[in-house]
């Protein structure tokens, strides 16, 4: 490794303990990434501060007795339970004291409480071409291909080295090289109206991720500019059922005016058509039950934005959910507070949602009810997890297709354009 002398004196101990052992972790893993240097970087995103045992929280805990400090601005991904009204939502007190160390051991490092998953809707929200350390799948995956940012994908423990130091490892995605998109997807003919519904930007997404393996695609044939919402949660289910980090969309994304510039001017590694009937076949995949039966529902992974809230509680307004179907929304602290001020939790809450904010059901599982079969949810990332995670069977649909089914107690299909 090639390290100035100030990541010389880091890893020699000059500036304390904490930063030592945050170099010395560095040190180690950037041959692993192909880095024989280290880069600068503006500012991170953590992932660490999910409980997931009992190492994550050590790890934590012993940087912060070394008296850890980031260098630069930090956010913080969602944590493991609603750090508010935990006791409301039946998290059992063992498990709420675990999680709450582990957020507070981030906090005493200087990190900022933003509890999202979606830190790029906040003012936490990167440049084009900064240079960043960013952990969580959709953050990642967002940043570098809808701003233009410049960040691997860091998981956890090595995200709060980074954030410590200031440095990554000068590989992969900061790089030029690696940007360039090697598979070329031409989009098919799409029946109309099909491309405006929420719930085709996670199909194409999921659908990108699993064609694309180790390459960098690039997605032509998209007239429409989607909204930020909707490149969220494509970028969410892409990272999900591949390990896509970066996709252009050619005259959308910010480095792929057109074909030529998303691939540097040489011709893609191969080139795949995409069906509607691939679309198709990837929303049938989205779908693990095998009955009609739904006892959950759930938006908010990634997070639900203010917009996407406000959609929702316009959808529920003046109706209920069915007994024996559980909603939840998950959104940030900021978003849920504002929701509080405008009338829309009120809303939400009078038809039966849980407006959960700082976690998710799928790191907070002692929030789903015991019992539960089958989740129905907007998400591609909450249909790809909960049968993992939760045990559930899922069923994914569009968003009013998932309150129509809330109200009802089972699934409720709205396939409109995906039947022509």
């Amino acid at each position: 490794m090639k390290l100035d002398d100030t990541e010389q004196a880091m890893l020699a101990g000059e500036a304390g303990p904490a930063p030592r052992l945050a170099m010395r972790v560095l040190a180690r893993l950037a041959p692993v990434y192909g880095a024989d240097r280290l880069l600068p970087v503006t500012r991170a995103h953590i992932d660490g501060c999910i409980y997931a045992g009992r190492a994550g929280l050590d790890y934590a805990e012993r940087l912060a007795g070394l008296d850890a400090r980031v260098s630069v601005p930090t956010s913080l991904n969602v944590v493991s339970l609603d750090r508010v009204h935990w006791r409301r939502l039946g998290i059992p007190e063992p498990y709420a004291d675990r999680a709450r160390r582990l957020a507070e051991a981030y906090l005493a490092m200087g990190a900022r409480p933003t509890f999202t998953c979606a830190p790029y809707q906040t003012d936490a929200a990167p440049a084009f071409g900064e240079q960043i350390a960013w952990s969580e799948s959709n953050a990642v995956a967002f940043a570098n291909s809808v701003i233009g940012a410049r960040t691997n994908r860091y998981g956890d423990y090595l995200d709060i080295a980074c954030a410590i130091v200031g440095r990554v490892p000068a590989a992969g995605l900061h790089l030029d090289e690696p940007r360039l998109g090697t598979l070329m997807l031409d989009l098919g003919p799409l029946p109309p109206g099909l491309v405006e519904r929420d719930d085709f930007w996670p199909v194409l997404g999921y659908l990108i991720g699993a064609l694309a393996g180790e390459e960098v695609p690039v997605v032509r044939g998209l007239d429409a500019r989607p909204s930020d919402d909707q490149l969220k949660s494509l970028a969410a289910a892409a990272a999900t059922s591949g390990s896509v980090a970066l996709f252009h969309l050619v005259g959308i994304t910010p480095e792929a005016a057109t074909e030529a510039e998303a691939c540097g001017g040489r011709p893609p590694h191969s080139v795949q058509t995409v069906t509607l009937d691939d679309l198709r076949r990837t929303r049938a995949d989205l779908r693990t039950a095998r009955t009609d039966g739904v006892d959950l529902v759930a938006f908010g992974s990634p997070h639900c934005s203010l917009a996407e809230c406000r959609t929702i509680a316009s959808l529920v307004s003046g109706r209920r959910a069915a007994a024996e179907v559980r909603v939840f929304v998950t959104t940030s602290r900021a978003v849920r507070d504002l929701l509080a001020r405008s009338g829309d939790l009120a809303t939400l809450e009078a038809f039966g949602a849980s407006v959960v904010a700082d976690t998710c059901i799928v790191v907070s599982p002692p929030l789903v009810p015991p019992g539960a079969k089958t989740l129905m949810t907007n998400s591609a990332k909450y249909a790809h997890y909960g049968p993992g995670i939760l045990g559930v069977d899922a069923v994914f649909g569009s968003t009013e297709a998932c309150i129509d089914s809330a109200v009802v107690g089972r699934v409720v299909a709205d396939d409109g354009p995906w039947a022509r």
